[in-house]
């Protein structure tokens, strides 16, 4: 293994320790440099700027190779560790190594934590690119060679499982290239944005993955049927423009009861005014669906006629219901166990192309830990919180639209019911 060292002499006198690192891709225009150096600022570290090529358009790519010293190894360790999620490399780290896995769902210890990033590991010399990006996971070594992701719980005793950093090279995140300004959005996360046009470009957006042959998927909150917003997305669904849902018992347990009952949580979807007894009427909506057996035999039975989920089921959508400790009921599609939720609902990413986070947090978080930096991910919110905490947790590609999601569905809605598909 090679490691630069330089001699950065300490107040006692000692060597301090430093690493060689690049950078390079769309990192200037992007202020991913800008946002490496604060953070290396930020640890209490400090940098020297060795070399750097600047790209001369938008569309080349810049180089930048910096020197990185911290007070201590461990400062250094894991300031390293958090770089790596802007595409941060060390230099001549030679081959990745591993070590066996000694029993079913543990990692060996300094096992690499994976971000979202295209992510490429080598192996004899020759880069491998790992297939299926996913953070907070660790990276298994097949036959083939072959690297995947592997979450803990589904690691199996014997699994070659690659540990520390070496011979591991992540890509810098990238924003939209396609030409839509969403520019502006990445600096913060702010009501202040012109809803209409943000919305227009996102429905145009989807239009274009949709073309291309992508998936979009769709997460969402309770708060999209409590504002009135459950018929735009059955519109969408029906209309073909949702090709997977993730969800809450809430959620479905409310968009049943608006169409089984005319209320949510007890207040009727038509007039806004309480109901007598409504307090209890999404229990009796979970009841009866509970006795037929599950959303498709209430539909296949008449009980549900309309819907969110009653698209789904009609138009063939898959959908994935995670539970919490919350939930009534709950309906008798919901996945209690949440590692068994977390399982169903990567056995839907592959392919999503465009990610709708609608007034959710839990699962929007959720899913944000699902998925490639690759996809583009809209995180609409009347709190603006949700957006930033979504950031924070890793999911860097997530552009935050603030505003009432009611509001945003209707207009997305009647945006892409305009577009040719």
């Amino acid at each position: 293994m090679t490691r630069s060292r330089a001699q950065y002499p300490t107040a006692s006198g000692t060597e301090r320790p430093h690493e060689v690192v690049t950078l390079e891709g769309h990192i200037v225009d992007s202020l991913t440099l800008a946002k490496v150096l604060d953070r290396i600022l930020a640890f209490g570290a400090d940098y020297e700027l060795r070399t750097i090529a600047v790209g001369r358009t938008n569309l080349d790519e810049t180089i930048a190779e910096l020197e990185v010293s911290a007070p201590d190894e461990a400062t250094l360790a894991h300031l390293l560790e958090e770089l790596q999620a802007y595409g941060v490399n060390r230099v001549g780290t030679g081959d990745a190594h591993v070590t066996v896995a000694d029993r079913d769902g543990v990692f060996p210890l300094d096992f690499y934590s994976t971000t979202n990033l295209p992510t490429s590991i080598s192996i004899d010399g020759r880069w491998h690119v790992v297939g299926n990006p996913e953070m907070d996971c660790g990276l298994v070594m097949r036959e083939g060679p072959m690297v995947e992701t592997v979450p803990m719980h589904r690691v199996r005793a014997g699994d070659r499982i690659v540990v520390g950093s070496d011979g591991i090279r992540v890509a810098t995140p990238e924003r939209p290239r396609h030409g839509l300004p969403f520019e502006f959005m990445d600096s913060e996360v702010s009501s202040e944005k012109p809803k209409g046009i943000l919305v227009a470009r996102v429905a145009r957006q989807i239009a274009n993955r949709k073309a291309a042959g992508d998936r979009v998927l769709l997460v969402c909150g309770p708060a999209v049927v409590h504002t009135g917003a459950g018929p735009d997305v059955a519109q969408l669904v029906r209309d073909g423009w949702v090709d997977v849902l993730f969800a809450g018992n809430g959620f479905a347990t409310h968009d049943l009861e608006s169409n089984v009952l005319g209320t949510s949580l007890g207040i009727s979807v038509g007039s806004g005014a309480p109901s007598a007894g409504g307090h209890a009427n999404h229990l009796r909506v979970i009841n009866e669906i509970r006795r037929c057996g599950s959303i498709a035999a209430a539909v296949d039975a008449g009980y549900v006629t309309g819907g969110v989920m009653y698209e789904c089921v009609t138009r063939g959508v898959p959908f994935v219901l995670g539970g919490s400790v919350r939930d009534d009921g709950p309906l008798s599609d919901v996945y209690t166990d949440v590692v068994a939720a977390a399982d169903a609902m990567r056995a839907h990413v592959a392919g999503v192309g465009v990610c709708l986070m609608l007034a959710s947090t839990l699962h929007a978080i959720a899913t944000g830990n699902l998925l490639p930096s690759s996809v583009e991910t809209y995180c609409v919110d009347i709190n603006q919180a949700v957006a930033t905490k979504l950031a924070d947790r890793g999911s860097h590609q997530a552009l935050g639209i603030v505003t009432d999601v009611g509001l945003f569905l209707r207009d997305l809605t009647a945006d892409l019911g305009a577009l040719e598909r």
